[in-house]
């Protein structure tokens, strides 16, 4: 350990972020679908996919299949990097994984305190007051003997001999200024020992603990002025197009841009620290220069990764030589996304255009990716049984907008790829397999992160 009032465990430093993944995994991590051998229909489903298959030219990965991918090159980034660990102020590390146990600088109280505002008393009852008071933040009082008392402040220290602490509302002082209770006293009461909480040395929080805005109260409270924790992967987002307006009302075939504004505080709700958002045109040799002068650890591009005459995303990663790990997913809206390793240290995750099939490709590739790059536990499976009936594609897993209501999600209207009026109003997406799915029969959901209260509400 490191001087109290310091840093977090630096007897753990040694762990690098893959040291770190294996413990969360180990501690957290159930095994997927996908990894227990079930095919997209049969979890969603209970039944066999019996839906006709695309021709033999379809190579788009399964839509389980592509997000285990994604997970599997972030493993594959802490391996080949050793990305170690940072020292992180209090300030910075919201949303954080710590990479080091957060232990016990000192006994939580360090000393006896008042828990109320009152008088601290010693023996029976009635008591002298003195004239003098305790507050919080000051030396310590003398003691008190039988029959004393004095003003103490929620939080001071207790002083010496002190048998319990009276509240203000259950004293009563005679004409005499002697202070009576009107309750029994009990020995005690009151006070919080000190080491009520914790002791030195006690393990507060394992590694793999995501810092919330408790832990942070807690690693201050504890002495902390920074923690180890697993930094947060850099994002670059691109957004392609020559129709895009970035501000007024559309008109003339130009339309607002939309994922703009959207993807950074999304991204950084999955665990990123966006370092640019730019625009680039329709321009094969822009977007060329665009990847390869990015040093960030993921290059998230919006568009052009289909096969149009403008689609420049494949083009270039080709003349750049990436590797094509995910190239289209079965999976609508979002179908021709897709995950690209540029070198060993960096990703590209291509998303559609439309708004929410890039949604769909944000959740299916950007979060297991970024998630894992920062040490988060994976958020366990859940089902909820459909309200009404949802309408599915011949083979393709559909990804659908829902609000919980009760013990059941709504479909929601307005989902198609181009509209954001569903999503916006969603707390969850709903996992669609192929076929569709009956009223009452039960759906995975994938949570929005702030619709569920998570972390990633906090992340301006």
């Amino acid at each position: 350990m490191t001087p109290h009032g310091t840093r977090a465990g630096e007897d753990a430093e040694d762990l690098d972020v893959e040291e770190v993944l294996a413990l969360v995994n180990n501690s957290n991590h159930l095994p997927g679908p996908a990894e227990r051998g079930e095919t997209d229909s049969r979890r969603t489903s209970g039944r066999p996919d019996t839906s006709p298959r695309p021709d033999a030219r379809h190579h788009a990965t399964p839509w389980p299949e592509a997000r285990l991918i994604a997970e599997r090159a972030a493993r594959s980034i802490a391996r080949a990097t050793r990305r170690r660990p940072v020292s992180v102020p209090l300030e910075a590390a919201l949303g954080l994984t710590l990479a080091a146990p957060l232990d016990a600088l000192t006994d939580l109280p360090s000393f006896d305190t008042s828990a109320m505002d009152g008088w601290a008393v010693a023996g029976p009852a009635p008591w002298d007051v003195r004239d003098d008071g305790v507050l919080a933040g000051h030396a310590a009082h003398e003691a008190l003997t039988d029959g004393e008392a004095v003003r103490i402040a929620t939080g001071a220290r207790i002083p010496p001999d002190t048998t319990a602490v009276l509240r203000s509302e259950h004293g009563r002082t005679d004409d005499k200024g002697r202070l009576h209770a009107t309750r029994d006293v009990v020995p005690g009461q009151d006070i919080r020992p000190r080491g009520q909480e914790c002791r030195s040395g006690d393990q507060l929080l394992p590694v793999g603990a995501l810092v919330t805005p408790a832990v942070l109260g807690l690693a201050a409270a504890a002495g902390y002025d920074t923690v180890t924790a697993v930094p947060r992967p850099r994002a670059d987002v691109l957004v392609l197009g020559d129709e895009l307006l970035a501000e007024g009302r559309p008109h003339d075939g130009l339309i607002r841009d939309a994922l703009g504004p959207m993807l950074p505080p999304w991204l950084r709700a999955l665990g990123a620290e966006v370092t640019a958002v730019r625009r680039v045109g329709d321009d094969a040799e822009a977007l060329h220069q665009a990847i390869t002068g990015s040093d960030a650890d993921v290059v998230v591009t919006t568009g052009g990764t289909a096969a149009g005459p403008v689609d420049h995303v494949h083009p270039t990663l080709r003349r750049i030589g990436a590797e094509l790990l995910v190239d289209g997913v079965t999976v609508r809206p979002g179908h021709p996304m897709l995950l690209a390793r540029i070198t060993e240290e960096q990703h590209l995750v291509g998303l559609p255009g439309n708004p929410l099939a890039a949604v769909s490709g944000l959740l299916t590739l950007a979060e297991p990716l970024l998630r894992t790059l920062a040490a988060r536990p994976a958020p366990e499976p859940y089902t909820l049984p459909l309200r009404d009936a949802v309408h599915g594609h011949p083979y393709d897993t559909r990804l659908v907008p829902v609000v919980l209501r009760g013990d059941q999600a709504v479909p929601l209207h307005y989902n198609g790829p181009a509209m954001l009026r569903g999503i916006a109003a969603a707390d969850a997406l709903a996992v669609v397999p192929p076929g569709g799915a009956r009223p009452g029969q039960e759906a995975e959901l994938l949570d929005l992160p702030w619709a569920s209260g998570g972390i990633g509400v906090c992340f301006t």
